[in-house]
């Protein structure tokens, strides 16, 4: 929990991240239990809403998790609204050209600060008795794809199995399990599905280093996926669509396929690539060298250590910015 931070103090949070344990939390809590206490009281930092007063003796910025579509979005930064906070820091490239589109961002205004991870220690994988499938999202990003193409697959293939750790609890809301009830039940019928619901992440940090593929047939625009980097660095296959800022996470790094509107036809290319991978005498050791140098890249670039370093400096870098800010701040071009 959030309350348990010794700068907790210092955070903005709202009814809706609270009780919440997501990424979004785990990095606020890791940005606020890691930098000085002296820096952070200069700021005012929202995460996705603005859900209290903004404070004009603060640094002001707006970090940005969701999708620039986000009603929350519309609310902190249309009608010029973004000309309240000193920057507005992203989570992606992709994510940051989509907002300065819709809300007319000047670039000077902007920062992306990529997400980031601790590294998984690299643990030697081997093929025993099953090929081990992950899925640990949100219920709606992906389990409608993957599911059925995994069924599908078992038929053919018995020595797989998914497990599956995805729950509406992750963000304290419990009821909304029953939206994908029949989802949930049929991992649950399933021999081959293990089903957990959410879990924190030093647990899934462990279940990773025992699977084998991240499968992420994702029906979500992601502005970043720690899921994603996280299986990039404990080594795993990594199977997804090149849809919202995946294929910018993953660096070319994954096994990616071109993202489809048309459910069917995106289960169908899902199914396609691993009935393929799996019907070639799946040798989890052919493919080390990819895997090495993608859990080199996700363990150098995004790496807490690191970002820690850029947000400290970033935060540093604007401390001498005047608390109000000019009115006449506009996005125009000049030939």
């Amino acid at each position: 929990m959030l309350e348990k931070n010794p700068n907790y103090d210092l955070m903005e949070t709202n009814e809706q991240n609270k009780n919440a344990r997501g990424g979004t939390e785990l990095l606020q809590d890791r940005l606020y239990s890691s930098l000085p206490r002296s820096l952070l009281e200069n700021f005012q930092i929202y995460l996705s809403r603005v859900a209290s007063p903004l404070k004009t003796d603060k640094i002001r910025l707006f970090w940005a998790h969701d999708l620039a579509g986000d009603p929350e979005a519309e609310k902190a930064l249309g009608n010029e609204n973004w000309k309240k906070f000193h920057r507005i820091v992203f989570v992606s490239n992709w994510q940051m050209q989509t907002y300065m589109g819709k809300f007319n961002i000047p670039w000077s205004r902007c920062i992306v600060m990529q997400n980031s991870i601790v590294p998984i220690d690299k643990v030697e994988k081997k093929v025993e008795d099953k090929i081990k499938f992950v899925y640990y999202s949100n219920p709606i990003k992906g389990l409608a794809i993957l599911v059925p193409v995994f069924v599908k697959l078992a038929e053919n293939h018995p020595n797989i199995e998914l497990n599956v750790y995805s729950s509406f609890d992750l963000y304290g809301w419990n009821d909304r399990d029953q939206q994908v009830k029949p989802l949930l039940d049929q991992c649950i019928a399933h021999p081959n599905i293990n089903y957990y619901k959410s879990i924190p992440n030093e647990g899934i940090r462990e279940v990773l280093k025992t699977q084998h593929i991240f499968a992420y047939p994702s029906l979500w625009e992601e502005t970043s996926c720690l899921a994603l980097m996280e299986a990039m660095s404990a080594g795993l296959i990594c199977l997804h669509p090149n849809y919202g800022a995946l294929f910018e996470t993953a660096a070319n790094f994954s096994w990616q396929y071109q993202y489809h509107e048309d459910p069917n036809r995106h289960a169908g290319m899902f199914y396609t690539i691993l009935e393929t991978m799996l019907s070639s005498d799946f040798n989890f050791s052919s493919f080390d060298s990819r895997l090495t140098s993608q859990k080199n890249y996700a363990d150098t670039f995004y790496n807490w250590n690191m970002k820690q370093k850029e947000w400290e400096a970033f935060l540093t870098s604007l401390l001498q910015e005047p608390r109000g800010l000019p009115k006449s701040d506009t996005f125009s071009y000049k030939f």
